[in-house]
């Protein structure tokens, strides 16, 4: 099953954080690859989701930072190549990860796809073999329709308000 979280309102990661906290609570194994975000802490890097089974055996939960951050903004000076063979790097990752686990979140794909890191066909593609009883999220703005019409289920956050319009800066534990 794919879910795709897309669109210019706040709250694709942290819908895809819920997923995750619902799925590692039934006992499902849990990884989130971050496409973008890159070496700043955002708040899920400081959570513990890890539910530890009967047995004390290994947590059910992995979040895996594998972007650069921000491509050619907010004072980003890396050559795009570098974003581009990380995106990829991180799709080759996703790749061989997906077997291991029932619950897979490509964080920001949708952006990396968007900006051209990755092909939109090449990261369709690790999704054909996937069972039906496997979940994969896409998260992040600019999902092209090519994910939105592969997708079992689609949500756009709609961006109505937003304090940042009123000239406030991102806050801790809000926007990361």
């Amino acid at each position: 099953m794919l879910i795709v979280f897309t669109g210019n309102g706040k709250g694709k990661t942290t819908a895809a954080l819920g997923q995750a906290v619902r799925a590692v609570g039934r006992g499902k194994r849990v990884l989130m690859v971050q496409f973008i975000k890159g070496p700043w802490k955002s708040g899920e890097d400081f959570v513990d989701i890890n539910k530890k089974d009967d047995k004390g055996s290994e947590g059910k939960f992995t979040l895996k930072k594998m972007g650069l951050g921000f491509v050619g903004i907010l004072g980003d000076k890396l050559p795009r190549e570098e974003h581009i063979k990380a995106a990829k790097n991180a799709l080759a990752y996703v790749k061989s990860e997906l077997p291991r686990w029932d619950v897979v979140i490509c964080d920001e794909i949708n952006v990396a796809v968007s900006l051209g890191l990755l092909d939109t066909k090449e990261t369709l593609e690790m999704l054909r073999d996937v069972q039906f009883s496997k979940l994969v999220l896409f998260t992040g703005r600019g999902a092209p329709p090519e994910f939105i019409s592969a997708a079992d289920l689609v949500t756009e956050m709609r961006e109505v308000k937003h304090p940042f319009n009123d000239g406030r800066i991102a806050e801790l534990g809000i926007e990361f």
